[in-house]
């Protein structure tokens, strides 16, 4: 495996960050972004916690037309905020029901709202109001003459083009997660609970070096699975089971998200036609994945090869996703999502498909679009179902 990356990032990437927000900003006439959910909060700040799978506390980043980031968080945190590139660090004891940093909201964006500015809020889809609706309808009150735009466009162009040292850290866990895939066979041998399969998946993984595993789904049954989200069963693997683990495990706060399939002592001939077709029409998104393509043709590349057996595409909507801080990012590579390809794009290739009586079969890559094609930054599948 390659030299660890150094964790964090230097303050210097924080601030191309937020000078191409602002750049943006004022090309959409905004005098500042509030943001209040966790991959938002962090892409400026670098604020990393587990604290956020705490419902209780909101937490809010204010970036104005100029100047760094302004955070408006719970006291609980302030010390870790105080450890980032930030000055201005504004906080309240927290819960507090009645004032969960409201007044400290409208005390900040007061001068915006009597001079009438437009300031940009997240509100498409993927997105999230990460505080109670109440306080939102209170806050909006408090500030009449503030407008409120649509942000989501502009923080998704920026996110989902990756600086190199993200895709450093992308490629460090994708690393670790195709090095713990090949110990599967090691675990996952026929008569083994597949509750018992995924545990060992996880150990193994954390073992290599990720930080965590918070995804792991996958199934297993007789000539092939018939769903991918099903949480394990205590069922031992059997001779003509197939078998699916897709994981997301993550490294310095950034995921993985691939896949790997396997038959248990025998492959039928159907999955193994399955596999080769999935295997091929994942080529196909990568020969179509350059800068200039779209999403949409991403789609129908894979869609295209995937049609010799499903025309369907095994129903899932989508064939694959943008990547990062999060497991599933902007865009879809979908027949509807006219996103264009850009250089530095990390996605995932992720054509599926349907065959013999209800049965599914998912394949799943991760790449970085370079300016001539792409990077694999998981290690390539087998050619052939692997036969364990």
């Amino acid at each position: 495996m390659a030299d660890i990356p150094e964790r964090g990032f230097p303050e210097a990437e924080f601030a191309t960050r937020t000078a191409k927000a602002q750049a943006k900003m004022a090309e959409d006439g905004l005098s500042g972004l509030l943001l209040m959910s966790e991959p938002e909060v962090r892409y400026f700040s670098g604020f990393q916690t587990l604290f956020w799978q705490s419902p209780t506390r909101p937490w809010f980043l204010f970036l104005p037309a100029t100047g760094k980031p302004i955070a408006i968080i719970p006291e609980i945190g302030a010390a870790l905020m105080r450890r980032s590139w930030l000055d201005d660090i504004r906080t309240w004891s927290a819960p507090a029901p009645e004032d969960d940093g409201i007044s400290l909201l409208t005390d900040l964006l007061s001068p915006l709202a009597q001079q009438g500015e437009h300031i940009g809020i997240m509100k498409g889809h993927e997105t999230g109001l990460r505080m109670p609706l109440g306080d939102y309808e209170r806050l909006i009150a408090g500030l009449p003459g503030l407008k409120i735009n649509d942000a989501t466009g502009l923080i998704r162009g920026l996110r989902m083009v990756k600086s190199e040292a993200e895709i450093e850290k992308l490629a460090h866990i994708c690393a670790i997660g195709s090095a713990t895939f090949a110990k599967v066979p090691e675990f996952a041998a026929e008569g083994t609970p597949l509750e018992d399969v995924f545990r060992a998946f996880r150990r193994e993984a954390l073992l290599r070096g990720a930080d965590d595993v918070p995804y792991l789904v996958g199934g297993a049954d007789q000539g092939g699975y018939h769903d991918v989200i099903s949480p394990p069963s205590r069922r031992p693997l059997a001779t003509g089971d197939i078998l699916m683990l897709d994981t997301g495990a993550t490294w310095d706060g950034y995921f993985c998200d691939f896949d790997r399939n396997y038959a248990i002592g025998a492959a039928d001939d159907l999955s193994k036609r399955a596999y080769d077709v999935l295997w091929r029409a994942t080529n196909a998104g990568m020969d179509a994945a350059r800068p200039g393509a779209t999403c949409r043709d991403l789609f129908y590349a894979m869609q295209s090869v995937i049609a010799e057996i499903d025309v369907q595409g095994g129903d899932v909507g989508r064939l694959g996703h943008g990547l990062g801080m999060q497991l599933t990012e902007w865009p879809s590579l979908a027949a509807f999502d006219t996103t264009v390809i850009e250089e530095n794009m990390v996605l995932t290739l992720e054509p599926s498909l349907g065959y013999g009586n209800g049965r599914i079969m998912v394949h799943e890559e991760n790449i970085v679009v370079r300016r001539d094609g792409v990077e694999l930054l998981s290690t390539r599948a087998a050619p052939a179902l692997p036969v364990i």
